[in-house]
C-alpha cells in the first residue's frame, strides 16, 4: 500500500507544475491530538496566496476523490519558506553554499545547534560537511535531526 505522503506528493506534483510552482515536501504529522497534511511548495520569485489557493482546492478534490486517509485531518498548502529543511540529496546539492543551521539530537562539543555554511553533503551517507567560522565540521547523518537553511541579515 503506497503511504499517504507518497500518494499525496504524486497527486501534488502535477497540480503544483500547473500553478507555476514545485513540491518542495509532504508531510504528515499528529500535533495536538490533530492530524495535518502538510503540502510545502516551492517557485522561483516566491511562492503566493494565491499558488497555495489553487493548488489546495484541485488538490483537495483529488483527496476526496480517492479518500485515502482514514479519520479527519487538515489539510494545509503553504511555502516551504526561505528557511526550509534540507532533505534529500538533490536539496543539499542545490544549496551548496548557503548558511544552514544543523541540530543535532545529542550534544557535541557543548552545543546541538550549528550554523555555518554548508559546504558538502555525502549522498552515500548523508554526511553533512559544514564550515563553522574557521573550521570545517562533517555531521553523521544518524547525529543529525534537522538541518535547514538559514537566513543571515
Amino acid at each position: 500500500m503506497e503511504k499517504i505522503t507518497d500518494l499525496t506528493a504524486r497527486l501534488a506534483s502535477p497540480i503544483a507544475a500547473r500553478q507555476g510552482c514545485t513540491l518542495w515536501d509532504v508531510e504528515y504529522v499528529k500535533e495536538a491530538g490533530t492530524w495535518y497534511l502538510r503540502v510545502l511548495l516551492d517557485k522561483e520569485g516566491g511562492v503566493d496566496i494565491l499558488d497555495c489557493e489553487a493548488v489546495s482546492r484541485e488538490l483537495s478534490d483529488r483527496l476526496d476523490e480517492l479518500d485515502p486517509i482514514e479519520g479527519s485531518y487538515t489539510l494545509e498548502v503553504g511555502s516551504a519558506g526561505a528557511e526550509r529543511a534540507l532533505k534529500r540529496p538533490e536539496d543539499f546539492a542545490r544549496f551548496l553554499g548557503s548558511p544552514v543551521l544543523v541540530k543535532l539530537y545529542r550534544a557535541q562539543d557543548g552545543g546541538k545547534e550549528f550554523p555555518g555554511v554548508l559546504k558538502d553533503y555525502d549522498a552515500s551517507t548523508g554526511a553533512i560537511t559544514v564550515a563553522l567560522g574557521d573550521q570545517t565540521r562533517t555531521f553523521e547523518k544518524k547525529d543529525v535531526a534537522l538541518c535547514r537553511l538559514r537566513v543571515v541579515f
